[in-house]
């Protein structure tokens, strides 16, 4: 009985011996120890300075003609001087990602429109004309190039796969501030009906994206881009930490299309849609739709013969879920493609073609 027992104590020592030297060995093993190691990044430096050198500044000047009478309070000087006029330049600020390192920068369409020049300054302090290759006003994206060699180039997130509450930090020229930083966390993905383009997709972020933020970059802790910061709601509309950028996917899109066809190719049959929710024969719940609010006259829909009031439940093959979806999908599809829609008109289920062409530039 007592080797029995001075066998146990000699065990228990020998573990306890052998726990001890792992624990000295590996500390993160202990509970403590991978809480710790599984805590929240305390500083995101890395990220930061993995893109910052890629992201610039944007300045415009566009050169515009204003009365000079009403400058005078006195009303001689009014009636001598209202019929003459002075220009002036009217300056602009912004941001922009460089995305080659051959001098090709991403910036937003609104930064850069009707404006007479264009500069851009680096990182590293340089400053340099810039020319528009291309842009795209139903996305507020535009690309611009600069006669610069062997820029550092950022690196475009592969997928959107944002969620909900996770890390983003902003990087731009706020107030003229280069290279600012701001950090928030992803509010929500995939916003629409906000007025600020037509073809809309933001991802929504409570990180501060001031004046001059517009065309900056918006990343994750690894440092990818993961959108280009395009808009946020004033205060003086009552709203606080609500901004909007543009997600990487539709950017690369967008950029691949510029780069190789100076614009970007899009579907469009010429129907304004809403969404609506209707109960079919066939079917025992509600069902999603998209209804006709406007057809465009002479467009593909109006010589297909849609008419407003006309509810479209599939196109192509695939059940609509929404008006949304199904005006993106359409805006996807090369132009001259042919889609079939099945329609609901009163009582009466009906397919009709369509075949797509390029969708014109926004009115106004």
């Amino acid at each position: 009985m007592t080797r029995i027992i001075h066998f146990a104590v000699q065990f228990v020592i020998i573990g306890l011996a052998v726990a001890f030297l792992l624990v000295w060995l590996r500390p993160e093993l202990l509970p403590a120890g991978r809480q710790q190691a599984a805590s929240p990044a305390t500083s995101y430096a890395d990220a930061v300075n993995r893109t910052a050198r890629s992201v610039v500044s944007v300045y415009t000047r566009t050169m515009v003609t204003e009365p000079l009478g009403p400058e005078f309070s006195d009303p001689l000087f009014n009636r001598l001087y209202r019929d003459r006029t002075v220009t002036r330049p009217r300056r602009g600020l912004g941001s922009g990602v460089i995305i080659s390192s051959d001098g090709l920068v991403l910036t937003t369409q609104h930064v850069i429109s009707d404006v007479d020049d264009i500069l851009v300054a680096l990182w590293d302090g340089r400053v340099a004309d810039a020319s528009v290759v291309g842009s795209d006003p139903a996305t507020d994206l535009a690309l611009l190039r600069v006669n610069l060699d062997d820029l550092p180039v950022a690196s475009l997130a592969e997928d959107d796969d944002l969620r909900t509450g996770d890390v983003v930090l902003a990087i731009g020229n706020a107030f003229g501030l280069s290279h600012t930083v701001t950090m928030g966390i992803v509010s929500a993905t995939s916003r629409g009906h906000l007025s600020l383009a037509s073809t809309e997709d933001f991802i929504q972020t409570d990180a501060a994206i001031n004046a001059g933020n517009s065309g900056g970059a918006l990343i994750n802790p690894d440092g990818e881009v993961v959108g280009i910061n395009s808009a946020s709601m004033g205060q003086e509309t009552g709203a606080q930490g609500i901004s909007f950028a543009i997600p990487a996917s539709v950017v690369r899109r967008v950029t691949e299309q510029i780069i190789e066809y100076g614009r970007v190719t899009r579907g469009w049959m010429g129907a304004e849609l809403t969404d609506v929710s209707l109960r079919l024969a066939t079917a025992e719940t509600l069902q999603p739709g998209a209804r006709v609010s406007q057809v465009h006259r002479d467009s593909p829909a109006w010589k297909a013969g849609l008419q407003r009031g006309d509810v479209l439940i599939s196109a192509g093959g695939q059940q609509v879920r929404s008006a949304r979806e199904l005006m993106q999908r359409i805006a996807g599809t090369e132009p001259g493609s042919e889609l079939e829609l099945e329609v609901l008109r009163g009582n009466q289920v009906f397919t009709t073609s369509v075949e797509l062409i390029q969708q014109p530039p926004p009115q106004g």
